[in-house]
């Protein structure tokens, strides 16, 4: 499904295409700067879908950008300062064509792990906690429920997997391994302190943040930089305050719409992925919107 405000790819022809993810294409501006592009993409289960969600790039650029400004007192990010304008001069059709979705950043050397700060028992934590009790090695009290708020917040990063592979949950000794014992103490406190202002927010705003994955990455004199999208629908996981409910997975903000459709396929999460119904696209596309309008709009 297509429309005159979705997405699905770009095709710049004033930069060269460094890379492209799940959702983002990422640019060449210069040796120093990138242009990252949020297009209409969805993925699951490390899928891209085939079908885009309209809009979903602009809420998730939208939404980032928001917290990287509301949390540059925590940590120093990535936004450089350079306008759409500064990166692409000379094509204003081009510059049209990803306004609303684009943001030129500073190259940074990303670390080799995901940053992932729990503040509730969901998905793949609740899925470890059922096997084993805890989730990456860090025990927690019998007796939890699903989506129970747990006694405090923790962290628990993961891989980040190669195109088409799985990202998984390891535990901080072996972030310690990747990353050096300083190196790690320093992305652990800086998520949990990213994580604590953005809860203390949102639910003054009517959402709950149940977890959230951050990136970080080091400039060239070593010091720690928050990059990538910082928690958006895509990285986090929203719930309404007035809907929460432990025992059951509370319905959301995000793309858990989409995979809670999926689950109910027989499909087994391997390329390619599943076509999206038109309501799913619909509703999945509505629930980014009310996320954004919920954390950034005037009240």
């Amino acid at each position: 499904m297509t429309s005159p405000e979705t997405l699905r790819e770009t095709s710049l022809r004033s930069l060269k295409l460094k890379a492209q993810g799940k959702v983002r294409d990422i640019y060449e501006i210069d040796d120093e700067h990138l242009l990252i592009v949020a297009t209409d993409r969805i993925s699951a289960f490390d899928v891209v879908l085939p079908d885009a969600i309209p809009g979903k790039g602009r809420v998730l650029t939208a939404v980032s950008n928001f917290w990287l400004e509301h949390t540059a007192d925590l940590i120093p990010n990535h936004l450089s300062g350079m306008t759409l304008c500064d990166a692409i001069p000379s094509d204003p059709e081009e510059r049209d064509s990803i306004s609303g979705r684009a943001v030129a950043v500073r190259k940074f050397s990303p670390l080799p792990v995901e940053a992932i700060v729990r503040g509730y028992l969901i998905g793949s934590g609740w899925k470890d906690y059922q096997r084993s009790g805890t989730i990456c090695g860090i025990p927690l009290p019998k007796g939890l429920r699903q989506a129970e708020r747990l006694p405090e917040e923790i962290f628990t990063p993961s891989t980040k997997a190669e195109a088409g592979g799985h990202d998984e949950n390891i535990s901080f000794d072996r972030t310690i391994e990747l990353l050096g014992v300083e190196l790690a103490e320093e992305v652990r406190k800086a998520s949990l302190a990213l994580y604590a202002r953005a809860v203390k927010y949102a639910r003054r705003r009517g959402i709950l943040i149940a977890d959230s994955k951050f990136e970080f990455g080091l400039d060239n004199r070593g010091r720690l930089h928050l990059i990538d999208e910082v928690l958006t629908p895509d990285s986090s996981r929203f719930w309404p305050v007035d809907q929460y409910a432990v025992g059951v997975s509370p319905p959301s903000f995000d793309k858990q719409y989409v995979r809670d459709y999926l689950e109910t396929l027989d499909w087994d999460k391997k390329p390619p992925g599943p076509h999206l119904p038109a309501e799913v696209i619909r509703r999945t596309a509505e629930k980014y919107r009310e996320a954004e309008q919920r954390l950034i709009a005037e009240p």
